[in-house]
């Protein structure tokens, strides 16, 4: 589940990059989510009206959840991507585990044991690897700009948004849940987006724009999010967010197939470090205090 999830999120990343020139980011993200709300609507609304009462109690849960993870995580992105480059938004994205450990300490008192402390750096070693060609002097000539800060306030909010998973009411099943998340999140994301429009933003409705809405509205969406949220709950936060490092991995194999890319040695070699690193992370357990 997780991994199928990672896979649809770097393409999700792909295309954001792609259709910066076409699109404003908020435009993005609110169609986005306007269409996965129509996409799920139809499954969920009978557990949403047999559940309400219980939605309605952790309106809270929900509402950090929502505005996080649906409002503002994906409009963060989407910004980001307008000006940074695809190796720093790559790179960073590597640093989700490392942010949701301190993250579930704080919260959930969930500390890593030595094992995933390794399969973390081990991890983030094999990203370096594949963002740095093989040669890790590399990193030190990545510049930090606009986009790369609004990047990383994004992979904040997803490191809050996964350890925030913990508290989502257990009666809630998988798909009414994520509706729900949709729904309390649509208002930040309506206001964002008002603001956006009224600033003169427009895009063009083209075959182009609407393919790629039907993307982001269903695979990253609706399918990633019911498959992540379910191996969070399944595995833990920390456990659950190492399989981010997957992102990257996944970018560089469908840049091969689509961007006619030829790999390295250094893809092999940083895959496989970052297949070691989640094996370390996974097959230890994680102790509380």
């Amino acid at each position: 589940m997780l991994t199928l999830a990672s896979l649809l999120w770097a393409g999700n990343l792909i295309i954001g990059r792609a259709m910066r020139a076409d699109m404003p980011p908020v435009a993005m993200a609110f169609w986005r989510w306007t269409v996965a709300l129509f996409v799920i609507l139809p499954f969920a609304w009978r557990d949403l009206l047999r559940q309400r009462a219980i939605i309605l109690r952790s309106w809270k849960v929900f509402l950090v959840l929502g505005v996080s993870g649906i409002g503002l995580y994906n409009t963060m992105v989407y910004t980001g991507l307008q000006t940074t480059t695809a190796t720093n938004a790559t790179l960073f994205n590597s640093l989700i585990p490392a942010l949701i450990a301190p993250i579930a300490w704080l919260v959930l008192r969930e500390r890593m044991r030595p094992m995933q402390i390794v399969g973390v750096v081990v991890s983030i070693l094999g990203v370096a690897v594949i963002v740095a060609q093989g040669h890790l002097t590399n990193l030190l000539h990545l510049g930090i700009n606009v986009g790369d800060l609004w990047i990383l306030i994004s992979l904040l909010l997803w490191a809050f948004y996964t350890v925030a998973l913990r508290f989502r009411p257990p009666d809630v099943r998988a798909v009414p849940f994520l509706a729900a998340t949709i729904l309390f999140g649509m208002p930040a994301l309506s206001l964002l987006y008002a603001m956006e429009v009224a600033t003169g933003a427009r895009f063009d409705v083209t075959a182009t724009t609407l393919t790629a809405i039907a993307y982001w509205g269903t695979m990253p969406s609706v399918v990633a999010y019911l498959l992540f949220n379910r191996g969070v709950e399944r595995f833990g936060a920390s456990r659950g967010g190492i399989f981010i490092h997957l992102v990257p991995v996944f970018g560089v194999v469908l840049s091969t197939i689509f961007l006619n890319e030829v790999p390295h040695a250094y893809h092999a070699a940083g895959i496989a470090l970052v297949m070691v690193g989640i094996w370390f992370t996974t097959a230890a357990r994680f102790s509380r205090h």
